[in-house]
């Protein structure tokens, strides 16, 4: 069945952890746990406004006000193109990309009314660069970043001052997402633990960087990106071996 009247998102949101962090740079000192709810969000057309609504009033009836919302959904099929059925590349786009709409949708009206609120898009490397064996990822990875970008020019030019906006990009994460999948120059271009993208992004959370970009290295690669001929950057990259960064994916075993 095509999967196109539906979207999931999982995503976290936080009680206004601004309030015990006034100062940037700093750690937030209160124990309040983020709270989650993972494909609770299931919205069919026809009925989104309710389903907003709905979403929206469970969890301000629990933990109150969302002040952060962290967009942290992602599938990845790891097919070519051509071999990825049509259901898949439209999971790709209803868990990667539509589902910051829907929760963008939901909670930004009344970060609004209030003038307070960080939205935080987990976006990818791959949402700035094309990766072969990663269309549908890198087209809903671009799609997500895009829009997160677009909404953050939105709150500027409508002078909502208290709405933050961060764009993170980050290489491989070891969660097993990309299980199997190497770079060839390692000490350049690492697989990032969990732990360590984690401090990196709570620190420009806290820090209000909109845009954030792990390792730092792809700062500069995408700085060569827009400069480079074509030709060179193909080179480039055949060179940095991202062209055969997918050649060992096995992808996220599923439990028993």
């Amino acid at each position: 069945m095509p999967m196109t009247s539906h979207s999931w998102a999982t995503f976290f949101v936080a009680p206004r952890i601004h309030q015990c962090s006034e100062k940037k740079g700093t750690r937030p000192a209160s124990n309040e746990q983020p709270y989650h709810i993972g494909k609770s969000l299931h919205m069919q057309k026809g009925k989104r406004e309710s389903d907003y609504s709905d979403v929206q009033g469970q969890v301000k009836r629990e933990v109150g006000d969302v002040s952060i919302l962290i967009n942290n959904a992602g599938i990845v099929t790891g097919k070519n193109f051509l071999d990825c059925p049509d259901e898949l590349i439209e999971k790709s786009f209803d868990v990667n990309f539509k589902a910051h709409l829907w929760t963008y949708k939901a909670f930004l009206p009344a970060m609004i009314a209030n003038d307070h609120g960080h939205l935080v898009c987990i976006s990818s490397s791959a949402g700035l660069t094309g990766v072969n064996g990663l269309a549908d990822y890198c087209a809903s990875k671009f799609a997500a970043f895009g829009f997160a970008e677009a909404v953050f020019a939105e709150t500027v030019a409508q002078k909502h001052m208290g709405i933050k906006t961060t764009i993170v990009c980050p290489l491989l994460i070891n969660t097993g997402m990309f299980e199997g999948c190497t770079t060839k120059f390692p000490s350049l271009l690492p697989v990032l633990e969990p732990e360590y993208a984690v401090r990196k992004i709570v620190d420009a959370i806290l820090q209000e960087k909109v845009y954030l970009y792990i390792p730092r290295v792809l700062y500069f690669l995408v700085f060569l990106k827009s400069i480079l001929s074509s030709k060179i950057a193909t080179l480039l990259c055949e060179y940095l071996g991202i062209f055969n960064v997918m050649d060992g994916f096995v992808g996220k075993k599923k439990k028993d």
